[in-house]
């Protein structure tokens, strides 16, 4: 993994961070948490069409896509820019995907800017004591394809100052370091197995509200 970077500057400076002018603008421009989330929404969601990624907040911006780890360091980049820490936030799943959110602070509440392209994981606003209540906000409706209740954990906030921007801002290459950074990050348990025997499948609205998606996936040549 690239040596961490030396700072942890309030602002991050282009220079800091390796973007061109016209790229440090575009995220500049975008100071407050509702214009990043905005922003993000606006991208296409990345399908993943010939392989996995895990793109740089350069190559998201350069490719138009982007998928919720993508979009979350979109947001962290934008919210470093202009003063606040780039912070992530792993929501883990037990047979189900993980999720990945940038968060912010308003007061001493939190609050999180989330890529998705299902109704149901999307952002929320700064009105959370601590990491456990807004990763609890996300539980109802975190559910598989068999409509089971998957979430199970969550991570500590995890700074992306921490590593060098080559590896997560103008990366032209996968981000798969910080991927693994992020899951090794020590996580907290949100159930006891007993609680876990007592969750009850989604029910039929529910069932029709998790199918909803903002972009359809593109038919495959």
């Amino acid at each position: 993994m690239p040596k961490a970077a030396n700072t942890l500057r309030r602002y991050a400076r282009r220079e800091d961070l390796g973007l061109s002018a016209a790229e440090y603008r575009v995220l500049a421009r975008l100071n407050t948490p509702q214009k990043i989330q905005a922003f993000v929404d606006a991208i296409p969601q990345n399908f993943e069409i010939g392989g996995q990624t895990c793109l740089s907040v350069r190559e998201v911006l350069r490719q138009n896509r982007a998928l919720c780890i993508e979009g979350a360091v979109v947001a962290a980049c934008a919210l470093w820019i202009n003063g606040e820490p780039p912070l992530l936030f792993d929501l883990k799943a037990e047979r189900d995907s993980d999720h990945v959110v940038a968060i912010y602070r308003r007061g001493r509440c939190w609050g999180s800017i989330s890529k998705t392209n299902s109704v149901v994981l999307r952002r929320r606003d700064p009105i959370y004591r601590n990491l456990r209540e807004l990763a609890m906000s996300y539980f109802h409706e975190y559910a598989n394809l068999r409509y089971q209740k998957t979430l199970r954990s969550y991570s500590r906030a995890f700074d992306l100052r921490r590593l060098d921007p080559e590896l997560w801002v103008t990366n032209q290459k996968h981000c798969w370091d910080l991927g693994w950074a992020l899951d090794a990050a020590h996580h907290y348990k949100l159930l006891t197995r007993q609680q876990e025997k007592w969750l009850c499948l989604r029910d039929d609205i529910e069932r029709k509200a998790q199918k909803l998606r903002i972009f359809q996936r593109p038919v495959e040549a």
